[in-house]
């Protein structure tokens, strides 16, 4: 027989769906135009570090002086170098070895599929798996992560409607 409160609680969140939700809210903090985009480093079931996209600290913010990529035509996922923000997941990796954090053996949550640029340095950071929300078309980078024996899943309707970025 159930009790009460067992009728009345919600279903409890897998771990990947509790992080994958700290990846959207962390998200809200981005400064790109573009695209918001959120990663959480985990181990052990324990938060490591976080990131969003947007520009280095003490650089304007695109939100402030508008899209360089925008204004010069840039498609997305071409010429990376050409935008003033840092990629989440290079936040991520960023914090982590600020705060003297090491990320060997952790999993990443994304609210987007890694790059190239992305995908090269979570492999070096020996980084295990990665799991993301949104695709990205970066046949590529799902290569490397192939050849580097890097676990990687899309986890399909793991954003809520409203954090749909």
């Amino acid at each position: 027989m159930s009790s009460p409160r067992s009728e009345q609680m919600p279903q409890r969140l897998s771990w990947s769906e509790y992080f994958m939700r700290i990846a959207a809210l962390v998200s809200e903090r981005s400064t790109c135009r573009r695209r918001a985009v959120g990663a959480v480093a985990v181990k052990d079931k324990r938060i490591l570090a976080t990131g969003y996209n947007g520009a280095p600290s003490g650089i304007d913010h695109c939100l402030d002086v508008g899209c360089m990529r925008e204004d010069m035509g840039v498609p997305s996922g071409q010429r990376h170098e050409l935008c003033r923000g840092l990629h989440a997941e290079q936040n991520v990796i960023i914090q982590a070895a600020v705060h003297g954090i090491p990320l060997a053996g952790a999993e990443i949550y994304c609210t987007d599929q890694p790059c190239l640029i992305c995908s090269k340095m979570l492999i070096n950071c020996q980084i295990r798996s990665i799991y993301f929300a949104r695709g990205y078309p970066d046949d590529l980078s799902c290569s490397f992560l192939d050849e580097a024996k890097v676990y990687y899943q899309r986890i399909c309707g793991a954003l809520q409607q409203g954090n749909e970025v």
